[in-house]
Formats: structure tokens, C-alpha cells, sequence
């Protein structure tokens, strides 16, 4: 485990704190019962908002504090663990990402202060289709007199029913299977022309197929340059990754958590069940699964960091490791538990749904492990 700073230490004891007393599985269900359509409970939001967390990466000149990604990591593993639904992930770090690493002064003065102060909910919308394949990207962006025309769908945008400015990958040249020819845009979510549809998902969360039907941008609203997007995206995205690394390692050890109290308290045959060898070994073997899994999701926050040149091997690293991880000990959560697992009433469910979601975004295991390969020269 990576040895936290103090800073890191208060940023982690609160979090968990808050999450378990302010928002726990608890006030997760009754959100999702009452069919929210943001996929978040507004109150939940603006107590992040105060407690200063989506200013976390953003520099102190446009209002944030600048502690790093590691920092915002330990934040999202507490908020993991009790499957607390908003869009800090989506905007004060993918989008904030995106715009600290391409934005040019006038969009970060423009858009970093209001995600801090939560007035600005940043997405990235990426894919075209329902699989994460960024370098297929067909969606055009033709340019016009001042600026572009954006046209074509990007399915399942994170956050996509509230963000109020999507950052849209879009193909302004090069030909689809190439991360050449990409280009980002900052388009405002009341744009004419641009519509949503609600996606009914298995966790319960805001996303978004959101349409582009000829939305006009001006040049102004490109972020980073012209045909020149797919690195930056590529650096945004692996970001991403590793932010989403830290989220599902808190939800698969919260998982492991509420497995290992069940074994030590449910009793069967006039003894507890975790003292049946075979459970234990299970157990055993669970409990090295997640410290290999911790390992991999530090690191890859560390990297970027400390900005070393295999960011994009750590993080696809940590997305296929913990993404395996995760896939089992939610598996095993439900096993573990029987019948009572399979039950509405009892959380395992929750863990297990929202996990299937978080293995395939922004690439499951199988493209990561792909990935790793490729950047390693195989």
C-alpha cells in the first residue's frame, strides 16, 4: 500500500467517514427507488462540492487545491465502497483532466472555477458505439466558415443527463481505426441541435446517449489542436482509468469486507462457516487477489504523478487487475451469501451490478490486457 501522506491520511479518514455516515448503500437504494434521472442525489453532490473535492486537481490559480491524482484516488476508493452515485468522477476528473492538459488559458479560466464551485458538470463523450474503441471514432466534426458542425451519436456518456459541457472526441480527418485525425470539443449541453436519451442502466447512474444533429461550435471551442486530439484523449482517458482503478477497488474491498463478516458470524453445521478450510483457503485467496489489485491501482495513480513514461502501461495495468479482481470477489460476494445474496433486500446485488459497469468502462479487461501488450512491443 502506498504510504499516504498526512494530507492524504485527513483526505482519506473523512471521506470515509462522510461516505458511511452521509451517504451510504442505504441512500444509494433509495435514490435509485425513486428513479432519480439524474442518477445522483443533488444533496450528495453539493456536500462534495463543500468539502473541496472537485477542486482537487485543478491548480490554485483557478480556485483548486492541486494535491494529485493519488489524493483524488484515496477520495474515490471511500466513495467506491459505499457505491456513492455523483459526478466528481466524471467531471472533476475526466473532464477537469481534459481541460488542465489541452485547454488553452481562456477555457481553463472559463470552465476550471465553476467545476470547482460545482456550477460546471464536465463529461467526456467518446465512443460511437456501446464498446469502448476510441481510435474507431467515425462521429464527424466538418469544419464551416467560423468553426465546425458536429453530427453523430456517442453512446453511453458518463454523467450525460446533467453535464453541462461535454468534451465530444470527434474525427476531423484521418480514417476510423486511427487516432490520427481526432479533435476535441467543448460543446455546451444546451447547444441547438444536440439532444439526450436516457439509458436505463443496471447501476442506476445518469448516462446518456446524446445526439449531435449538425451542432454548430466556433473555432474557440476547440480544445488542444485541430486533427491533433488523439494524444491528448489517449492522456485523458488513461486518467480516467485510473481513477476508475481506485473506485472499483473500494467497491470490490467493501465487497470482500461484508463477505469476510458473513463468514465469521453466519454458522452452519454448529460452527461458523469461515472456520470450514475450504472457505478460509477462498478467503485467503480473495484477501492476495486485492492487495495484488491495491498495488496495481497505487502505482498507476503514481505515475501520473510523478509523470513517468509508462503512465499508459500502469493504467491499463491497473484497469485489467482490478477489473479481474473486482469481477471475482463480486462474484464470490454472491456466492459466499447464497441465497440471502440473491435477494433485492440485501446490498450484494448492488456491488455486483454496479461492477459489471465499471469493468467495461472505458475498456474491460480484455482491451486493457490488448493494450499492455501492444505498449510493451508484443
Amino acid at each position: 500500500m502506498a504510504a499516504l501522506t498526512e494530507e492524504q491520511s485527513m483526505l482519506k479518514d473523512q471521506a470515509s467517514a462522510w461516505a458511511t455516515e452521509q451517504a451510504p448503500v442505504q441512500k444509494f437504494r433509495e435514490m435509485r427507488d425513486s428513479g432519480a434521472a439524474e442518477g445522483f442525489t443533488p444533496a450528495t453532490w453539493e456536500s462534495m462540492v463543500d468539502m473541496g473535492w472537485t477542486g482537487i486537481l485543478i491548480p490554485e490559480a483557478y480556485g483548486g487545491s492541486d494535491l494529485g491524482y493519488l489524493t483524488f484516488g484515496v477520495v474515490l476508493e471511500q466513495l467506491g465502497r459505499q457505491l456513492t452515485a455523483s459526478p466528481l468522477f466524471a467531471s472533476a476528473l475526466v473532464g477537469a483532466s481534459a481541460v488542465i492538459l489541452g485547454g488553452s488559458d481562456g477555457q481553463k479560466q472559463q470552465l476550471l472555477p465553476k467545476v470547482v464551485d460545482g456550477s460546471e458538470i464536465l463529461t467526456l463523450a467518446v465512443d460511437d458505439g456501446p464498446r469502448h474503441a476510441p481510435a474507431a471514432i467515425a462521429m464527424k466534426a466538418e469544419r464551416t466558415g467560423d468553426g465546425f458542425s458536429l453530427s453523430g451519436t456517442k453512446h453511453f456518456v458518463v454523467e450525460g443527463m446533467t453535464a453541462t459541457t461535454l468534451i465530444v472526441a470527434a474525427r476531423t480527418g484521418g480514417a476510423s481505426g486511427s487516432m490520427d485525425g481526432l479533435s476535441l470539443f467543448l460543446v455546451p449541453g444546451d447547444a441547438p441541435g444536440l439532444s439526450r436519451a436516457r439509458l436505463a442502466t443496471v447501476d442506476s447512474r445518469g448516462y446518456a446517449n446524446v445526439t449531435f444533429d449538425g451542432v454548430s461550435v466556433g473555432a474557440d471551442a476547440l480544445l488542444g489542436e485541430a486533427d491533433q486530439g488523439g494524444v491528448l484523449l489517449d492522456a485523458v482517458l488513461d486518467r480516467a482509468r485510473a481513477g476508475l482503478g481506485a473506485e472499483m477497488l473500494g467497491t470490490a474491498a467493501q465487497a470482500f469486507d461484508m463477505t469476510l463478516e458473513y463468514l465469521k458470524t453466519r454458522e452452519q453445521f454448529g460452527r461458523v462457516i469461515g472456520s470450514f478450510q475450504a472457505l478460509g483457503h477462498r478467503a485467503a485467496g480473495l484477501f492476495t487477489q486485492m492487495e495484488l489489485a491495491r498495488s496495481c491501482a497505487e502505482a498507476a495513480l503514481q505515475a501520473i504523478d510523478a509523470d513517468t513514461d509508462d503512465v499508459a502501461q500502469m493504467c491499463s495495468l491497473s484497469k485489467a487487475r482490478v477489473g479481474d479482481f473486482l469481477h471475482e470477489m463480486s462474484n464470490q460476494l454472491i456466492q459466499i451469501h447464497g441465497g440471502i445474496g440473491m435477494t433485492d433486500e440485501f446490498d450484494a446485488g448492488f456491488y455486483l451490478k454496479r461492477a459489471r459497469v465499471l469493468e467495461a468502462l472505458y475498456g474491460n479487461q480484455a482491451f486493457h490486457r490488448d493494450r499492455y501488450a501492444r505498449l510493451l512491443g508484443f
